[in-house]
């Protein structure tokens, strides 16, 4: 199972909003601030508590502390949601099957003159 701070890092909107934008690439505190709408102050707490989970990882380019995504964890939480992902499609798979033989009992309506 996956580690608890990974979970509590992703129940906030605010930090998966900052997971979303670090999918499309590196993006500095400041850049993460504007376009998710935080504050720099807030979008570095936030970014702190992903770092804390292993979700995003910092490097330094001159006076830029660049931010990305670290693929492992999202791997691990991927291969423990798997069994329930193929759990669920098994069942909406046979509820599909039951609906798809059910006969038809709806008429067919004409319209009026």
């Amino acid at each position: 199972m996956p580690d608890p701070a990974l979970w509590a890092a992703l129940a906030d909107p605010h930090r998966r909003a900052v997971i979303a934008l670090l999918r499309t690439g590196p993006h500095t505190v400041g850049e993460i601030a504007q376009e998710c709408e935080l504050s720099q102050p807030s979008a570095s707490k936030h970014l702190k508590v992903l770092r804390e989970a292993g979700l995003v990882r910092v490097r330094q380019e001159a006076q830029r502390r660049v931010h990305t995504l670290d693929p492992a964890p999202f791997a691990a939480l991927d291969d423990w949601l798997a069994p329930y992902r193929k759990l669920w499609g098994e069942r909406l798979d046979a509820l599909g099957r039951r609906l798809d033989a059910r006969p038809d009992t709806t008429e067919p309506t004409t319209p009026k003159d």
